[in-house]
């Protein structure tokens, strides 16, 4: 059952010393959330990562999404392998693994996304997007399916930051693109649990959508303030959250 929305306020206050929680932007994730896109980047991940010897499980996959692709190859190569890899080097394996996934028909958007931002931008709520992909094709989609609503210097990707997601850096980014607004400005709506992690530690009112395989108890670990089972889900009970 969904928490009742202003304790998850009272809460959020709470835990960061905020006075008041006076949302005017949201900040979206792109894959699993935007798109129903994280099967196909599974079976990218599992089939690239193989020929270089690497292990990696659709659960891996999920478990580390959000997070910049070479950040993760550069984690699976010291776990599996016992070295250090440079991110050029991460870098040429994580093009293989693009290429796998732009192999694949394209993923749907998600059910409910564009219906959400349309209410988000009616409610006067400015929008951004923070990504841990850089690739310009699917940047460049995001564009063509979400553009009435976004602008491209609204969108945050792995090549915009040093340090991706877990860390705050990529909603900082989001949050000063936006306006320069404060974390109690800014509302994320997440799908994995290291972006979870992120707009937590960015202190952003944080929404996680459960929209893969992974159990609920990880995004409650991580601090999650409210918890959906799906974007239409989110989107059929935006207006009686009363956040924007």
């Amino acid at each position: 059952m969904m928490r009742d929305p202003q304790l998850a306020i009272n809460e959020y206050l709470a835990k960061h010393g905020f006075e008041a929680f006076r949302p005017k932007a949201v900040l979206f994730d792109m894959d699993g959330v935007l798109y129903d896109s994280m099967p196909n980047h599974a079976v990218a991940w599992h089939q690239s990562m193989k020929e270089y010897g690497i292990e990696m499980s659709h659960a891996d996959a999920y478990a580390t999404e959000g997070q910049r692709g070479v950040d993760t190859i550069r984690q699976m190569v010291k776990a599996q392998k016992g070295c250090d890899i440079s991110e050029e080097e991460a870098q040429e394996m994580y093009n293989l693994k693009t290429k796998y996934f732009h192999d694949m028909p394209p993923a749907p958007m998600m059910p409910g996304a564009l219906q959400l931002m349309e209410q988000m931008h009616h409610g006067g709520m400015a929008i951004g997007v923070v990504t841990g992909s850089g690739q310009r094709p699917l940047l460049a989609r995001l564009l063509k399916d979400y553009g009435q609503y976004l602008d491209e210097k609204n969108i945050v990707t792995a090549y915009d930051v040093k340090r991706g997601k877990p860390h705050p850096d990529p909603y900082l980014e989001g949050m000063t693109r936006l306006g320069n607004l404060q974390p109690w400005h800014t509302i994320v709506v997440e799908n994995a649990p290291l972006g979870v992690q992120a707009a937590v530690a960015a202190r952003a009112f944080t929404i996680c959508v459960n929209s893969g395989q992974l159990p609920i108890h990880l995004f409650e670990e991580k601090r999650a303030d409210l918890i959906f089972d799906s974007m239409p889900q989110l989107n059929e009970r935006w207006c009686s959250l009363r956040l924007g």
